[in-house]
């Protein structure tokens, strides 16, 4: 029997199955798709408030209107697989575990519970998990990144002196 091209975990799951936080890993195969697919769409993505796509399935079509944000989002996923870069889509609401919030962060997981601890990410205890928002991941990220920037202008200033 021939080997047949191993697929991921995610591959293998029915569109309906899929979890909005589960990490795609695109193929070049996929690359390749992506890339034209974001050509495509970014021609046709312009200032109007839709995008109008045509699904033809089994020689049936049937007209998908995409809002202009959905579209942008959708042309960005495509971008990213495009470059061989895995992709998740996360709601700002969805709650995370302290090991997908540390890897979401790119830190360890004690360095992240430090800082929950230290008060400087909210988080809320289920049982004795911890569960972080991710929204709050976002606006720390947003925090450190601000003041990383700040201290940088700062040193450009000061070497300018």
């Amino acid at each position: 029997m021939p080997d047949l091209p191993r697929r991921s975990k995610v591959r293998e799951m029915a569109p309906a199955q899929l979890r909005t936080h589960e990490t795609v890993v695109p193929s070049e195969q996929d690359a390749t798709l992506a890339r034209e697919s974001s050509r495509v769409l970014s021609r046709h993505l312009g200032d109007q408030g839709t995008l109008k796509l045509a699904v033809d399935e089994g020689g049936r079509t049937e007209p998908v209107a995409l809002p202009a944000a959905a579209a942008r989002l959708l042309i960005e996923i495509l971008t990213q697989m495009a470059q061989g870069n895995p992709v998740t889509l996360m709601p700002l609401h969805a709650e995370l575990t302290t090991q997908e919030a540390a890897e979401h962060l790119n830190v360890s997981r004690p360095f992240l519970i430090g800082l929950l601890e230290k008060g400087e990410i909210p988080f809320r205890k289920v049982g004795t998990h911890r569960r972080v928002l991710f929204r709050d991941l976002l606006a720390y990220r947003q925090r450190t990144d601000g003041a990383r920037q700040k201290a940088l202008e700062e040193l450009a200033e000061e070497a300018q002196l």
